[in-house]
């Protein structure tokens, strides 16, 4: 065996070193904690938690700036939730912010509208709540009318709901509550009679189908026409509730003359006879006379037509006596004359002062009977052949022949001569 001999001193050198302290580096501290790792770790998950932050707000449109608009609509429908799209014209225009219940049973549905979008809305846009299936989620589909407004879209605008589409449970709903006011017995014999009724008349009730196209297709151009009628039905059956009880006293008053009719029948059938003798009578008369009555209506013609051109004429000299014949009557029985006196006229010389038939003009009333205070009707000139005021007013002329008959009685005038025509005075 080989004993155990530790190393000795010639061989420490190869195992065994003297190492003294080593210095540390500039810049580094040995014996304190670094905190650098423990910050950048910190840092790192706060950058990713940050990220996520901001794509989940990204994703749901909270950095986006959007117009607030509310829309009422009777109900909100059971698959109407938040985030539900507004389309306008089939495009995506924004989105369902939130969902309110009404006290009255309305809903209320904010709506959150790409700003974007705003220049293409309308103000006066209609909305509804539709679907794009049955059982599909609901959207709000923002209709524009006939006649758009060329305002826009404004921020805390209501609009209200026009139409909300019937869900599939909403029938469901209303199909269970009609069955539960029917009896299954009274149901299961009124399909069993009308399974009766149809069985051997497939061909007539097809038939019939056929013919109720037909009719639907010929009334179907005229639906608008019906539409008409049907709006302004209750307008005409208003009138006619107004007027009611005018008519069912009309028709009791009918009531009445037929009644009356029936118990005056002899004495009706006497006055159609004597009628239809009294017809025989004039017939015969008047068509023995045809011709002189028809001569004479023929001669009136002239005469009823000056009538009718100078009707007015004739209707203001009426008028002027109706004054005379009402007014008060003088203090005195008799005729009151107002007389006066004016200067004399030149004579009438023959042969061009004879009279003629020259005016024209038609009727003249003269504003007569109503003539005013002071006032003078107008004075009107026509051609009648004699101008009295040719030669002027002479003023006073002496009646000398007149003079000469008082004087010395009845005396031959002078003989005529060549320059004067007519005996002078």
């Amino acid at each position: 065996m080989t004993p155990n001999v530790g190393p000795g001193p010639a061989d420490r050198s190869e195992t065994e070193t003297d190492a003294g302290p080593v210095a540390a580096k500039p810049g580094e501290s040995f014996g304190t904690r670094s905190y650098a790792r423990p910050l950048a770790g910190a840092l790192t998950a706060l950058t990713i938690v940050a990220i996520v932050i901001v794509a989940i707000g990204l994703f749901r449109g909270s950095f986006t700036k959007t117009v607030p608009v509310t829309v009422i609509s009777e109900r909100a429908g059971l698959v109407m939730n938040p985030e539900a799209k507004v389309k306008l014209h089939g495009a995506q225009v924004g989105k369902v912010d939130s969902i309110d219940p009404l006290p009255d049973g309305k809903a209320a549905l904010h709506l959150a509208i790409d700003p974007a979008m705003v220049r293409i809305i309308p103000a006066n846009v209609n909305a509804d709540i539709t679907s794009s299936t049955v059982f599909g989620a609901k959207f709000v589909e923002l209709r524009t009318p006939a006649d758009p407004s060329a305002q826009r879209v404004r921020a805390g605008q209501v609009i209200e709901g026009q139409h909300v589409t019937v869900e599939i449970n909403t029938v469901f709903q209303q199909l269970v509550s009609v069955l539960s006011q029917i009896e299954p017995v009274k149901l299961n014999q009124t399909l069993g009679a009308i399974a009766t009724s149809l069985r051997g008349r497939g061909n007539k009730f097809g038939q019939t189908l056929v013919d109720l196209d037909a009719a639907l297709a010929k009334l179907n151009p005229s639906l608008d026409t019906l539409n008409h009628e049907l709006a302004i039905a209750p307008t005409v059956l208003d009138a006619y509730a107004d007027v009611s009880p005018d008519l069912l006293k009309t028709v009791s008053n009918s009531t009445k003359i037929s009644d009356t009719i029936v118990d005056q029948d002899k004495n009706l059938d006497t006055l159609l006879v004597s009628a239809i003798g009294l017809a025989d009578v004039g017939t015969e008369v008047i068509g023995t006379n045809r011709q002189p009555l028809t001569d004479v209506l023929h001669l009136l013609v002239p005469t009823t037509d000056l009538t009718n051109t100078y009707h007015s004429a004739l209707n203001c000299a009426l008028e002027g006596m109706i004054p005379l014949a009402t007014g008060p009557g003088t203090a005195q029985p008799g005729v009151m004359l107002l007389d006066s006196f004016f200067l004399g006229r030149e004579r009438y010389r023959y042969p061009m002062n004879l009279p003629k038939v020259a005016a024209t003009g038609g009727p003249q009333c003269m504003d007569l009977p109503a003539v005013g205070f002071e006032q003078r009707p107008p004075y009107v000139v026509t051609d009648i052949g004699a101008n009295q005021a040719q030669y002027g007013n002479q003023g006073i002329l002496l009646n000398s022949d007149g003079l000469k008959q008082a004087l010395f009685g009845p005396l031959d005038g002078p003989p005529r001569n060549s320059t004067q025509v007519g005996q002078p005075g």
